[in-house]
């Protein structure tokens, strides 16, 4: 099975030890992963500021490099939504790529989707001692289903005990661009959601998107938290989380 990974551009960036935890699980559950030295953005920002040509030309890149996998996966609800949700809107009007467009949607998925679903992983090697809980970022749960699988493997990691947030599935301001135009708006969505996962007395906020990871944990470190851990699920499967 060939396995392209989308790092995406953010991870790169910022926390390229998710990108690795992303490739460890791969690796470990039986992939041959390809990584496209040349990737870079799926082509959102562009997308979702009405800058369509930018996009359009991300998501060409994107197509040349991953459509030979069998699969494209992406520890990103956010960028993997992109790509099966949007793209084929990119190329309404690009008959002569539209089918290939359409190809490269249906082997898209999320990592925690395509290790439960795909790969059907039985089991995970990590060890967490302590308690988290779960964010659902708004890409992954309403562009890509993603719910259920997250939640389904870190209950097979050692040690770690889920207790649920309220408002698990509400948003936690970054949206974006959204966090730029609308920063009042922006804060005080992400007080809300801070305030939900700090009440359920967990050592750790663990989410499947590095954009909501880095609204969620600027908010708590801007607060005066320095002890909860933000986390993403990868680093936690990975057995790899790093220490705050």
């Amino acid at each position: 099975m060939r396995v392209g990974l989308f790092v995406t551009c953010l991870v790169d960036l910022m926390r390229p030890s998710i990108g690795m935890a992303a490739l460890k699980l791969l690796k470990d559950a039986g992939c041959e992963v390809v990584v496209p030295a040349t990737q870079t953005c799926c082509g959102q920002p562009g997308y979702n500021s009405g800058d369509r040509n930018s996009a359009l030309a991300l998501a060409r890149k994107a197509l040349a490099e991953f459509e030979a996998c069998d699969y494209i996966v992406a520890p990103s609800g956010s960028c993997a939504g992109m790509i099966r949700t949007h793209y084929p809107d990119l190329f309404a009007d690009q008959p002569a790529e539209l089918a290939r467009v359409q190809q490269l949607c249906a082997k898209t998925h999320e990592l925690t989707d395509f290790l439960l679903n795909v790969v059907k992983l039985d089991h995970i090697g990590a060890q967490f001692d302590g308690t988290v809980t779960y964010h659902d970022s708004c890409s992954g749960l309403r562009e890509m289903g993603v719910k259920t699988q997250p939640r389904a493997l870190l209950a097979k990691v050692g040690g770690l005990k889920l207790i649920e947030m309220n408002e698990a599935e509400t948003c936690c301001g970054f949206g974006g661009t959204f966090a730029v135009k609308f920063g009042d708006i922006s804060t005080r969505i992400a007080d809300n959601k801070c305030e939900n996962a700090l009440a359920t007395g967990a050592d750790a906020i663990v989410l499947g998107d590095l954009g909501c990871m880095l609204n969620i944990e600027g908010r708590l470190r801007r607060k005066g938290d320095t002890k909860t851990r933000v986390l993403h699920v990868a680093e936690v499967l990975a057995g790899g989380a790093p220490e705050t």
